[in-house]
């Protein structure tokens, strides 16, 4: 499970697309108490900031609208609570984006 923290636009269409699925499933998570991966270091750090993901998500959407993908799951802004910006991360962005140009993808780091 992982949601990134570099630009949306700098991440590879597979890793969009990947960090998009994981959001949902993390907004669900957090959002309906299911309890499938509400343990998760990358669900945990979202807690209380549904405001910071739910703007993630809105940077997803228009980066994936952008590269001419479709999107068709909105998030309900009502729920979108608490911390506006995500300040916990699990790795520092440095080292995200080093793990991401490991990755033999087409990321731009």
């Amino acid at each position: 499970m992982r949601i990134w923290d570099p630009a949306v636009i700098d991440v590879c269409d597979r890793h969009l697309l990947g960090e998009h699925r994981e959001l949902h499933a993390v907004w669900s998570i957090l959002t309906t108490g299911k309890r499938g991966y509400a343990r998760h270091p990358e669900t945990l750090r979202w807690g209380g900031r549904l405001a910071a993901l739910y703007a993630r998500h809105d940077e997803q959407v228009k980066e994936m609208r952008r590269r001419g993908f479709r999107h068709r799951g909105p998030l309900e802004a009502a729920l979108a609570t608490g911390d506006r910006r995500e300040r916990e991360l699990l790795d520092s962005i440095d080292a995200q984006r080093a793990r991401l140009a490991r990755a033999a993808c087409a990321c731009r780091f």
